[in-house]
């Protein structure tokens, strides 16, 4: 007997709902917040509508478009790195070795650490008097850098912490997709002669494109999102060559106490996450007939 079409519905509207009420009602209060020049702290009936005015504040200001791009290489350069790193290392601990399991442990460590955590110690690590890694420098006779002072190595500082604590989710995702991989398939093409270089480009990682697909997308979408580690290792300096979208409309919305603005600069980022959860959702849906 054919289960019939309201039954599935029966069981998941419920739940579809209250997480629908649950997402879309921020989203909605973001849109209208938007409309009104309200600071924190005042009742909501002092609220001046202004209509567009922030919207087009937010849109104009150099600041944001500054933070926008800052936010584009950011994600670029860490997801490129991360994925590259993490393919890399679940190949080389695809087979049995002896210490796997602890190799293992040890690279998912990482993400399992709060962000503030990881913003501190990658704070005390980069100081530039007593950090870990000018000492480790100083071993080479290489002067001390003041890592945290400087835009460029800043930059690279909030680049290092990002790859070190999210690679691990990369390796995750690539260990589990290469165990999946049909063995059958791997040992006919040892069969025909392909060296490990021939069966991992032209068989393993074709094998596993769908994967790779979602784990790129879906830490493109976090790189949008992160926040906790960069305002706490350089809060989004020196100046704004670290400030991140989602930095400044922290600052705009909490140190500026332009609310409105906030809001507004905060639908542009909705916008860019929206498209790349899209993407994610379009290329993940096993009901597709084209996959």
């Amino acid at each position: 007997m054919r289960t019939p079409a309201w039954v599935p519905l029966l069981y998941v509207g419920p739940a579809a709902l209250i997480m629908a009420a649950a997402c879309l009602y921020p989203v909605v209060s973001a849109f209208q917040l938007g409309l009104y020049d309200w600071s924190m702290g005042t009742p909501w009936s002092e609220a001046r509508w202004v209509g567009l005015d922030a919207f087009a504040a937010a849109f104009t200001n150099p600041r944001v478009w500054s933070s926008l791009w800052t936010t584009l290489l950011f994600a670029g350069v860490c997801v490129t790195a991360e994925m590259l790193l993490g393919i890399a290392l679940a190949l080389a601990l695809e087979r049995p070795v002896r210490g796997t399991a602890v190799f293992r442990t040890l690279f998912i460590l990482p993400m399992m650490i709060a962000p503030i955590a990881v913003g501190l110690a990658w704070r005390y690590m980069f100081d530039a008097q007593f950090g870990l890694i000018n000492a480790v420098l100083g071993l080479f006779k290489i002067a001390p850098l003041t890592w945290l002072a400087d835009p460029t190595l800043a930059f690279a500082a909030i680049v290092i912490a990002d790859i070190w604590q999210w690679t691990p989710f990369v390796f995750i995702m690539m260990v589990a997709a290469l165990a999946n991989v049909d063995g059958a398939v791997i040992e006919a093409s040892r069969i025909d002669g392909a060296n490990w270089w021939q069966m991992t480009t032209l068989v393993k990682l074709p094998m596993i494109a769908h994967v790779i697909a979602i784990t790129l997308m879906m830490r493109l979408v976090d790189a949008f999102r992160v926040l906790e580690v960069i305002y706490v290792l350089t809060f989004g300096g020196p100046g704004d060559s670290t400030e991140i979208l989602a930095l400044h409309i922290y600052k705009t919305a909490f140190v500026g106490q332009q609310l409105g603005v906030a809001a507004a600069i905060s639908v542009l980022l909705l916008v860019v996450v929206a498209a790349l959860s899209f993407a994610a959702l379009r290329i993940s849906n096993p009901l597709d007939a084209k996959k």
